[in-house]
């Protein structure tokens, strides 16, 4: 069993199995869906036809805190959305893929584009067109509002509903498996330019 380095860690990993430990010890690459994952899901219309999508803050600072502790990100969905563009440019995530029929195929070209293994990559989805990414994830998650048959293909599934903290969980359960959470607790780190 690995030495936890902070209390913190050690609350995040709590019940989390040697199996599942050992997969999130290898990530190098995170990616997550859109809809449903970092959102609720909804999709918000106004009458000029705009879609509006609204996002938590605690999942951007938990992206924030990954890349910062060198950890890639990317983001894949199925839609396109300029307002995903820029989120993902505030948050300072390079690769996103949008309009995606194929999730599999374009984690298959991010692991080649990273020059990593599928073990080294996680994936988090919560609908059909993501299971094909999770099966070839080393680490899949999913949400618990997500469809039963999305929740079994997941090695784990977080407690919190998508586009509410489900992806703060996420990053927080790997930054801790690598002991990497537990450097935000240091004076002056905590929250140190991080954008939310």
């Amino acid at each position: 069993m690995k030495k936890i380095a902070h209390p913190a860690e050690a609350l995040v990993l709590t019940r989390i199995p040697e199996p599942l430990l050992e997969r999130l010890m290898r990530i190098k690459l995170m990616v997550f869906d859109i809809d449903g994952v970092l959102t609720d899901g909804s999709l918000w219309y106004g009458d000029q036809g705009e879609v509006f999508k609204r996002f938590h803050a605690h999942d951007g600072h938990g992206l924030k805190m990954m890349l910062n502790s060198g950890i890639r990100m990317a983001l894949i969905t199925g839609r396109s959305s300029k307002i995903v563009s820029l989120r993902a440019a505030e948050l300072g995530i390079a690769d996103v893929i949008q309009d995606v029929r194929d999730k599999g195929q374009a984690l298959s070209e991010l692991v080649n584009r990273h020059y990593l293994s599928f073990e080294e990559v996680g994936f988090m989805g919560d609908d059909l067109i993501d299971i094909p990414a999770m099966q070839k994830a080393g680490f899949a998650a999913s949400v618990p509002d997500a469809p039963a048959y999305i929740i079994q293909a997941a090695h784990w599934v977080s407690s919190k509903a998508g586009g509410h903290g489900a992806v703060r969980e996420c990053c927080d359960l790997i930054l801790a498996s690598q002991g990497k959470l537990s450097p935000f607790f240091q004076p002056g780190l905590l929250g140190s330019g991080v954008i939310q």
